[in-house]
Order: C-alpha cells, then structure tokens, then sequence
C-alpha cells in the first residue's frame, strides 16, 4: 500500500491507512517503533519491557489507593525452598547409552554435565 510523505512542522509525517493501522493494534497516540534497514523504514509496534509494565502496575496500584488494594492471598509455607539433595541432583545418576539411568562412582564435572543434559532433551 503506498502512502504520502507530508510536512508537518520542520519534520515530515505519513498518514496510516485504516487498515494498516488496525492490523498492528495503532490507535491515535499509540507508539511505534522506527528502524532505518538497508535504506528501508521500518514501523513496528512498540512492545513494552517487563520492568516497564510493572512500573505501570505499581503506578496504578498507588493511582487507586490503599482502600482498593486486593486481599493478600497466603499461599503457605514456602514452597521450592528446599535444597534437593539425591544422586540425580549431585550427578551419581545419569541416563546410559539406552537411556536408563546408571549410577556413576563420581560426580561428573560441568562439562560432562551440561553435555548429557542436551542429550536428554533430544
């Protein structure tokens, strides 16, 4: 679809068909992002961080007040806390050339470790 560069000010604008517009989610004072690629321009949608979204959260939980706080919800005591400490976890149980664990006499070292991790995800 093409569209026309206008002046606007010192800079120039372009004017966003309705339908373009409408499939990238753009309303009037939305933000897009701006790249400049091999003598392209590229507009794409600005997609927030995570530490700016919660930013955003924080800004409206101080925006409501106190008196719309939600109920704290206790969960129990703390779960995944603990320390798991077998032989799978210490390296003394890994999957054999067929697939069954086997028990080893030491633990491997990180290399070893990280390498039949992979193996298991295959």
């Amino acid at each position: 679809m093409k569209v026309k560069v206008a002046k606007w000010g010192n800079s120039l604008g372009i004017r966003l068909p309705s339908a373009a517009a409408q499939s990238v989610g753009a309303t009037a004072g939305s933000e897009l992002v701006l790249t400049v690629e091999n003598g392209e321009l590229r507009l794409k949608p600005s997609r927030k961080t995570s530490a700016e979204l919660l930013a955003e959260m924080l800004d409206e939980i101080k925006r409501l007040g106190p008196k719309n706080e939600p109920e704290t919800v206790d969960w129990g005591p703390d779960r995944g806390a603990e320390i798991i400490d077998d032989d799978y976890s210490r390296g003394l149980i890994v999957p054999g050339p067929d697939g069954a664990p086997v028990r080893v006499e030491q633990p491997l070292d990180a290399k070893q470790s990280s390498r039949n991790a992979r193996r298991r995800r295959r």
